[in-house]
């Protein structure tokens, strides 16, 4: 038989009270609706709507006619201007490749309009062994094109739209998820060059004729500085 003392009862009050606590602290803890995950909303909106470089090809197809002994003022107008897209987004890895209708009726005249372009284009400076030749066999085709075509990097715009929360209630103050969406799309259908979100492009060679001329006025311990006429130079009025 258990005797029961006033002692006893005071320590089995305070676990009872410690016990209570425990339920009460428990309670009140809410329930989360899900897992975040720290890499979707703690991110910047670069990272989190990235812009995407992808390389597709840009092609010129010229119809030559059977019988033709070379480009008409048109075709060469549009040689032209397809180099010189090609040079406004040629990173230095790119080549011209003209594909040539094989076995085709117009054979022959596709040949001369090639020999045409490819003296065209390395009139505009485009080195002989930038240029590729590659033929193509055209079943059923009476007039195949011949195609100038080159690889260029393309940027390829985040899709911008989605609102899975409400924004009224966001008790954590963490970023939506749309935000920075729009400007990083803005973005990628601004840039010119879409392979500089790849890497840098590569400096021109330094103009070193003013520096060899300071240089070696410095060695000399001449004034560095260029000669200025009277006109050129401050007056002081004296008092």
């Amino acid at each position: 038989m258990t005797l029961i003392t006033p002692k006893t009862l005071r320590k089995s009050g305070l676990v009872l009270v410690a016990a209570c606590s425990v339920l009460a602290t428990a309670g009140c803890k809410h329930t989360e609706p899900g897992t975040r995950v720290a890499g979707w909303t703690l991110i910047d909106p670069s990272q989190r709507h990235p812009i995407l470089v992808s390389q597709e090809p840009t092609v010129l197809p010229l119809r030559v006619a059977r019988g033709s002994s070379g480009l008409s003022p048109r075709q060469r107008a549009k040689v032209l201007d397809f180099y010189a897209g090609f040079r406004a987004t040629d990173t230095g890895n790119s080549r011209l490749i003209i594909k040539v209708p094989s076995g085709a009726p117009n054979e022959v005249a596709a040949m001369h309009a090639v020999r045409e372009m490819r003296a065209l284009l390395e009139s505009e400076g485009a080195s002989e062994s930038n240029i590729l030749v590659e033929p193509y066999f055209a079943e059923g085709e009476p007039q195949p094109p011949v195609r100038l075509s080159f690889t260029r990097f393309v940027a390829e715009a985040p899709d911008c739209g989605t609102w899975p929360t409400n924004l009224a209630h966001e008790p954590a103050n963490l970023p939506y998820p749309n935000l920075g969406c729009a400007t990083q799309r803005n973005f990628a259908s601004q840039i010119a060059n879409a392979s500089d979100l790849i890497e840098p492009r590569g400096m021109s060679s330094r103009s070193s004729e003013r520096r060899d001329t300071v240089w070696n006025k410095y060695i000399k311990g001449e004034v560095t500085s260029s000669k200025k006429s009277n006109d050129e130079k401050i007056k002081v009025k004296k008092k």
